[in-house]
């Protein structure tokens, strides 16, 4: 692989091309700095040099600083390997330069990237070029001036908004707004930015330095309003992390003190944000989820993936129609089967719902809704089946229907379609034991609303090939998704470590805690949905049937508590028909239903297991801990199991299947944070108090005891052992 370099070439009419190299998107690698310097250097000292464009090298201007030092950092604790960039270069060498330096820009100039080019004196840049400083959704802020310049180009406002939320902008917009200077033809592109740089050096043009302008800023009274109301939503945003408010901290000091000031404020708080576990939980799952697409002889052996370019979905409900939502947004041929006219419609009627409402919130265009409805076809029978390339059987958990379905799709398909199912607890042997395809069995595990959840759980028996593993890694990827392959056990990797999820919850209930102040405390800690709620979503008769499938799979380990049954006899059925732990009604959200207590109490009487009849003492963070550690302990097993590849293929799918918050890293990394001798220490405390429900697993007690992080990968040889 080429090393990063920066190159530079003078031209006969005075022009220094300085040249930024890493491909595939030119990061600036910690060595490129001093290169930077040396040619910026260079170019200062030589007589024959007027003016500098800087530009990146393969159509791509910088995707910004290399956050692989952001990781080492996080491993060492040594700050000091960030670079000395935001006074010693982006002021010192490039702003403060005696001869005038444009950025010439193409593809994309991100963070760093667009750091640099905002410390030049003019920025041209090629049409529909990416721009914006994402900073945040690491845990930083932008750390070369992006605070202090932004602002001072595009305004207050539009700034703010652009680092809070990680907007990025195209190079038109960034002309409309004054952060670009022109926008050229990419045949153009260097001769404009050369003539533009020597028409500054010979005063044609204004020669800015951006840091000392304030025209775009307002009035301190206008900066003031703006700033309260950026506060105002970066608490509404991001109420458990620090990169938001310390942002507006950085821009107020900026507009109150000078640039410079501000320049200097930045730098300081972005070595502190660059330390925080937020920082550390965000680099964590931003690289997991970069290794999830490494699978051990899947992706090792040289294989391509085949085009599906046809798809059958098997059932039209609430799954099927949110599975062919995704397909045809993706612009894959998709056909619907149903039992019957009533349920086809009603199937169809769904996906054309989830369009509509895609248009609605301004993420598809009518056109495109039209386009991918157009390409869903209805069947009641197989006659359609002929030429797919893959099958996705949606329909209930039902082992004997299930069985049928696959028995005649193998008969009716082609050879070489792939034969998936959409299950979310049945053994896949068991789905195809009546096949002769077990090499071409597999789960497709979706979530639910399918067409917008991210994560899709690619499930493989002892018997799929690598080839249609492979292949459904493509389709996931076509259709928007981030596979994450996993063993075929009950529950897979998500449902599996978060069955204990509500089971704690219940636990605690009959223990005596208030069920409405255990939801509070989780979704404070970053969940949208405290595991009562959770279950008023997905109905009872789902938590019974998962109940039951864990019970059988895992005795002895899971709690029985009657509240379930006690709902169901009182006719509540959570949002299904509006009354469950909450109250459900149109157009308000859901409110704690205060007469449930009773049940509550009947609950509390049938398990008895209050110590002395009184409900125990706990503080918030008792409570967090008996709800999560047990998720975090199963989370271990899915680990010692080989159910997932590797621990942090586990914290990407928790974060996109189950909304962990990112910015703790996933479970087993938050739990890391945490310390796995005090989750440990904590559940063999439980487990001796109130039984096996909390027992430790034989990994989380010897990571505990020998000090290695849970989120930590496994040997090879214990990988090569896995389930997988």
């Amino acid at each position: 692989m080429a090393e990063p370099s920066v190159t530079m070439e003078v031209g006969n009419d005075g022009v220094a091309v300085i040249t930024m190299s890493n491909p595939p998107v030119n990061a600036l690698a910690r060595s490129m700095f001093p290169a930077l310097k040396s040619k910026f250097d260079e170019a200062m000292r030589r007589n024959d040099v007027k003016a500098v464009v800087l530009t990146g090298k393969g159509g791509k201007f910088s995707g910004g600083f290399d956050i692989n030092v952001f990781e080492k950092i996080h491993k060492t604790g040594d700050v000091s390997l960030l670079p000395d960039v935001s006074v010693d270069i982006a002021v010192n060498t490039m702003e403060d330069a005696k001869k005038p330096i444009v950025a010439a820009i193409e593809g994309l100039a991100l963070g760093g990237g667009l750091e640099m080019a905002l410390a030049s004196h003019a920025r041209i840049a090629v049409p529909k070029v990416q721009l914006g400083l994402p900073e945040l959704t690491l845990g930083v802020i932008p750390g070369f001036g992006g605070t202090q310049r932004l602002p001072r180009l595009v305004g207050l406002s539009k700034a703010i908004e652009m680092m809070l939320l990680s907007k990025t902008i195209t190079s038109e917009e960034g002309k409309k707004l004054g952060l670009i200077d022109d926008v050229v033809s990419p045949n153009e592109l260097m001769k404009v930015a050369r003539k533009w740089a020597l028409d500054i050096a010979d005063r044609r043009k204004p020669w800015i330095r951006t840091l000392h302008r304030t025209d775009k800023i307002g009035s301190l009274a206008e900066a003031r309003v703006a700033l309260k109301s950026a506060r105002e939503l970066a608490k509404k945003i991001a109420p458990n992390t620090p990169q938001h408010l310390a942002c507006i901290d950085v821009i107020e000091e900026g507009i109150i003190h000078g640039g410079y000031s501000g320049v200097l404020k930045e730098e300081k708080v972005f070595k502190e944000l660059v330390a925080t576990d937020t920082a550390k939980g965000l680099v964590h799952i931003f690289f997991s989820q970069r290794l999830i697409s490494k699978v051990p002889n899947v992706t090792d052996r040289g294989l391509k993936p085949r085009q599906v370019k046809k798809v059958a979905v098997i059932g039209g409900g609430l799954m099927g129609s949110g599975i062919a939502t995704a397909l045809i947004l993706s612009n894959v041929h998709v056909v619907l089967k149903e039992i019957n006219a009533e349920y086809l419609q009603k199937g169809i009627k769904t996906i054309e719902a989830n369009l509509r409402g895609l248009v609605v919130k301004g993420k598809l265009t009518e056109d495109k809704a039209d386009k991918a409805f157009w390409i869903l076809k209805g069947s009641l029978d197989y006659s359609d089946f002929k030429d797919v390339d893959m099958v996705i059987e949606a329909v209930v958990e039902n082992v004997p229907l299930k069985q049928k379905i696959f028995s005649e799709i193998e008969e009716v398909c082609p050879p070489h379609c792939i034969l998936a199912s959409n299950t979310s607890t049945i053994d896949l042997n068991l789905i195809g034991e009546k096949t002769r395809s077990s090499d071409r069995i597999i789960g497709a595990h979706f979530f639910s609303p399918a067409h917008i959840m991210p994560l899709l759980e690619i499930v493989r028996t002892e018997k799929t090939s690598p080839q249609v593993i492979l292949d459904l890694m493509n389709v996931g990827k076509i259709i928007k998704k981030v596979p994450v392959v996993v063993g075929n056990r009950t529950g897979f990797a998500v449902n599996r470590a978060f069955f204990p999820y509500a089971q704690a919850a219940h636990f605690l209930i009959n223990l005596g805690v208030d069920p409405f102040r255990i939801d509070r405390v989780i979704t404070k800690f970053g969940l949208p949905l405290g595991p009562l709620q959770l279950q008023d979503l997905s109905g009872y008769g789902v938590a019974t049937a998962v109940w039951k499938e864990f019970s059988a799979a895992f005795a002895g380990r899971v709690f029985f508590s009657p509240l379930i049954d006690l709902m169901r006899k009182n006719g509540r059925d959570g949002k299904n028909n509006g009354r469950g732990y909450y109250i459900y009604e149109k157009g308000s959200k859901p409110k704690p239903d205060p007469s449930i207590l009773p049940i509550v109490e009947e609950s509390r009487r049938i398990t008895n297991i209050m110590p002395s009849g009184k409900p125990i003492p706990v503080s918030d963070q008792q409570i967090l801990e008996m709800v999560l550690f047990p998720v975090v302990n199963e989370g271990c097993r899915v680990v010692e199991e080989g159910i997932v590849v590797r621990p942090s293929d586990l914290d990407v799918a928790t974060v996109l299947g189950m909304s962990f918050p990112s910015y703790r890293g996933g479970l087993l990394f938050w739990a890391d944070l945490v310390g796995p001798k005090h989750v440990y220490a904590s559940l063999k405390k439980w487990s001796e108090q109130y039984g096996d429900f909390f027992k430790p697993s034989k990994y989380l007690e010897e990571r505990a005891a020998k000090g290695i992080p849970l989120s930590e990968a496994v040997s090879e040889n214990a990988a090569s052992r896995s389930r997988l």
